[in-house]
């Protein structure tokens, strides 16, 4: 019988392949506290179907590469995009303020006059 996860795609900028995090907790053998952990797996996508953020799953396969072990099985549930830092198209204040401060600072006032 062979393993089946479920995870969530982490990357999938390859062809035909997607990065997986299965995320786990466990209580830690010396101190007894539930810890979290993950595994990270190279998933085989024949049709390039999943997207970043999906929860898939997956099943054990036969080695595909020197990193890839699993298949695809079925997209769980779709992502909800790519998560990453978000850029603002309007400037805020802070930016406002930096911009000013540096074009007052590359005037012609910057610096000491040479006489």
């Amino acid at each position: 019988m062979r393993k089946r996860l479920i995870g969530i795609v982490t990357s999938d900028k390859r062809d035909k392949t997607l990065r997986v995090e299965i995320e786990r907790r466990y209580r830690h053998p010396r101190y007894g506290k539930i810890v979290r952990g993950r595994t990270i797996c190279h998933v085989h996508d024949e049709r390039n179907e999943a997207r970043e953020n999906d929860v898939v799953e997956i099943i054990e396969s036969r080695p595909r590469s020197k990193t890839k072990r699993w298949d695809l099985v079925r997209i769980v549930k779709r992502g909800s995009g790519r998560i990453g830092p978000q850029v603002d198209s309007e400037p805020t204040e802070a930016n406002e303020a930096l911009e000013v401060g540096a074009e007052g600072a590359s005037g012609s006032d910057a610096g000491p006059a040479a006489e």
